[in-house]
């Protein structure tokens, strides 16, 4: 198809990249490389005059148009379709007085933390740094300040996007306020977020870290840990996760070959009150490593420490209700230390300012959420369907403690089936995105996400 196509209709200030091109490997494949596909050509956007004249382009051709800044979040493959690459468009700018940000459309976490921190303030951003700061957010956003403050969509301001027509739009809550509602948490289905104002909040440190204990201790870890989670200030935001650690000499070698429970703890109050509310935590018993304790907010990607480098993997997600013994049970049997389970199991603690609406409605939903449970497998070639299998037990045996819906921004390559994303949303809303589809993107240009099909299609 690609041979077919000819690009001297469309006129880019960035590059334009088709299979074969210096370059175009590089541009096309992100940090999940799960998808090995090769769209027909790739717009390395410099701007949004970039972006519009590459909805356009693709419009007249019946083109689908996928949007990438890291490749964190990818979904479905665009072989054969348009690519808009965004990761030049990384402005950041801060207004230390109004507690705000404008962030481009490639824009990472990491660049947003580096302009705020100087000014004491700090994002909703998410617990890695690498991540894109508007595909997050677009899907929701859910990060180490989550519970204090809610979602990232939560408190983004404004945006500016490319919608299907081509046509630049300043959208809020009192300009085409339905499409200001469907961008924060549609996921990529209404238009290219060419850049986003959000707020800022007066956090310029944490007591936040991790306690990683070794295989003995991992059934009274898990358990002590979701007992603590039910009286924890809302300031407190944490996680476990399930893990064996490969015996690599990129691993610290206190962990290397281990299965390790890591209880991750990021609590933005006071600092001798964060200590003693992790102190039912340390007595769990040993640990083999604990680097809990004061840091600047801008560190705070050290607390998950997720991998930097591009994997390929296989992600699910589930929202939990609460979790009695026999729920911490069934995790353990399936992802702990005996298990032999192929996967990384985490569960993230919800409620506080995750369960408040938003002061302007969007269409983010899982607010009922007490917990969410999030797997990660890595993938060997042609391994997708043993990694769905393993998956599924799990979350078959999870099923009695599930509240049935899920979360966008944490589903994988496997989960663009239409009743799939149907559970990232509460039903009614999700009807609501779909009448906002059929009238900002009737011919359903952004299809390459986890898509929400346009009303009466």
């Amino acid at each position: 198809m690609a041979g077919h196509l000819h690009t001297d209709e469309i006129v880019t200030t960035g590059p334009l990249l088709r299979p074969g091109d210096p370059g175009y490997d590089e541009e096309r494949l992100g940090y999940n490389l799960a998808l090995d596909h090769r769209p027909a050509l790739i717009v390395g956007a410099e701007g949004a005059g970039d972006v519009a004249a590459a909805v356009r382009w693709a419009a007249a051709r019946g083109l689908g148009v996928a949007v990438q800044a890291t490749g964190h979040g990818v979904s479905r493959s665009a072989e054969g379709q348009l690519m808009i690459s965004t990761r030049r468009m990384d402005e950041v700018r801060v207004d230390p007085g109004a507690r705000t940000a404008t962030v481009g459309a490639g824009a990472r976490w990491e660049q947003v933390l580096e302009a705020a921190a100087p000014h004491g303030l700090a994002p909703l951003n998410g617990s890695n740094p690498g991540v894109g700061a508007v595909g997050y957010t677009v899907g929701g956003g859910m990060g180490l300040l989550g519970r204090r403050y809610g979602y990232a969509a939560d408190h983004v301001r404004a945006m500016d996007v490319v919608t299907a027509d081509g046509r630049l739009r300043r959208v809020d809550a009192a300009h085409e306020p339905e499409l200001f509602w469907a961008l924060r948490g549609g996921k990529g289905n209404f238009g290219v977020v060419v850049s986003m104002e959000i707020d800022l909040f007066p956090v310029a440190e944490l007591y936040g870290g991790g306690l990683y204990f070794g295989e003995e201790q991992a059934a009274a870890a898990l358990h002590a840990y979701v007992r603590w989670t039910g009286g924890v200030p809302e300031e407190m935001s944490s996680s476990v996760q399930l893990i064996r650690y490969p015996d690599l000499p990129v691993v610290p070698p206190e962990l290397r070959g281990r299965f390790v429970t890591h209880l991750r703890i990021a609590w933005s109050g006071e600092a001798a009150e964060g200590e003693r509310l992790v102190r039912p935590l340390r007595a769990v018993g040993p640990v083999l490593k604990d680097t809990v304790g004061r840091m600047p907010y801008r560190e705070v990607g050290s607390i998950h420490h997720e991998p930097p480098m591009p994997v390929a993997v296989y992600d699910r997600n589930t929202a939990l209700g609460p979790l009695p013994p026999e729920a911490v049970d069934t995790l353990l049997g399936l992802a702990g230390p005996a298990s032999g389970a192929p996967y990384f199991a985490e569960v993230r603690h919800h409620g506080g300012g995750y369960a408040r609406p938003p002061r302007t409605a969007n269409a983010v939903a899982g607010r009922d959420a007490e917990f969410m449970l999030f797997t990660t497998s890595l993938l060997e070639p042609g391994g997708t369907a043993a990694a769905r299998a393993v998956h599924d037990r799990l979350y078959a045996a999870m099923r009695p403690w599930s509240t049935g819906g899920a979360f966008v921004n944490f589903f994988g390559v496997d989960d663009t089936d239409p009743a799939t994303v149907l559970t990232a949303y509460a039903p009614a809303d999700h009807a609501r995105l779909a009448r906002a589809k059929a009238a900002y993107d009737p011919g359903n240009l952004f299809r390459i996400t986890y898509a929400v099909e346009p009303a009466g299609a």
